[in-house]
């Protein structure tokens, strides 16, 4: 019988928003890997994991989930983590991943699977799809991500301030992902494209440092690294005007 290697989405940090199909996949696994950065310090899938499963069945492996500029240490950090899922895949049937928000987006998930994929031929990876970021901050806010024919477009802010600024300048709405660290071009870029009014952003959803403000604060102050932002389309025409 071939291994099983499941990513599992928990969401952005609400443990109330892990999926009953999610709690199911990290249950019935053998063991549930949780990424975390070399400083050490518990992740937020890690918190969330810890609300269904008991802290013994729970593996902390190190990803280099703060890297972006050193690519060689980035790679030998993936390396390593796969070479240590590989060996708890070799001993059990089945290892879960615990990944924040969903394991299709943007997730280190990913790149875990494809490295397992090589080290352990004939393993079968699965994903449990989770609430995203965007979703709770849509829900928390009261922004509306999409009507009627409206676009969606998702920008991680790490591609760079002129990717954010292109995509504001083109129809429906916008979600600006990981932007914290450069809010000031962020406010720039809403400003440029008349999209500041109505616009939110949002961190730490679902904990108790929870941040949910207007973009129109935005000051040009430094925000956490995992922030969301959601630039809601045009509308016009009231009611059902996209259709």
């Amino acid at each position: 019988m071939s291994s099983k290697l499941i990513g599992v989405g928990v969401g952005p940090g609400d443990p109330e928003l892990v999926t009953v199909k999610g709690v199911n996949a990290l249950r019935a696994a053998d063991v549930v890997v949780v990424p975390v950065m070399d400083t050490g310090e518990r992740g937020r899938a890690e918190a969330t994991v810890l609300h269904y499963v008991p802290e013994e069945k729970v593996l902390r492996v190190v990803f280099a989930l703060n890297e972006r500029s050193d690519r060689a240490r980035r790679e030998a950090a993936w390396d390593a983590a796969g070479e240590r899922v590989a060996g708890l895949l070799k001993r059990h049937d089945s290892v879960a991943f615990a990944t924040i928000g969903d394991p299709n987006v943007y997730s280190t998930f990913t790149y875990l699977a494809q490295t397992i994929t090589e080290l352990v031929p004939g393993t079968v990876v699965e994903t449990v799809p989770g609430i995203t970021a965007m979703q709770d901050l849509a829900a928390r806010s009261g922004a509306v991500l999409t009507e009627g024919t409206e676009p969606l477009t998702l920008v991680p802010v790490t591609a760079g301030a002129a990717v954010l600024k292109e995509a504001l300048n083109g129809p429906g709405t916008v979600v600006a992902y990981k932007f914290g660290r450069q809010a000031a071009e962020v406010a720039e870029a809403l400003r440029e494209s008349g999209r500041l009014d109505g616009a939110v952003w949002g961190s730490a959803l679902g904990l108790p440092e929870e941040s949910v403000r207007p973009a129109g604060e935005l000051d040009g102050t430094a925000l956490p690294y995992l922030s969301t932002l959601i630039a809601p389309a045009r509308r016009e025409g009231g009611r059902g005007g996209k259709l």
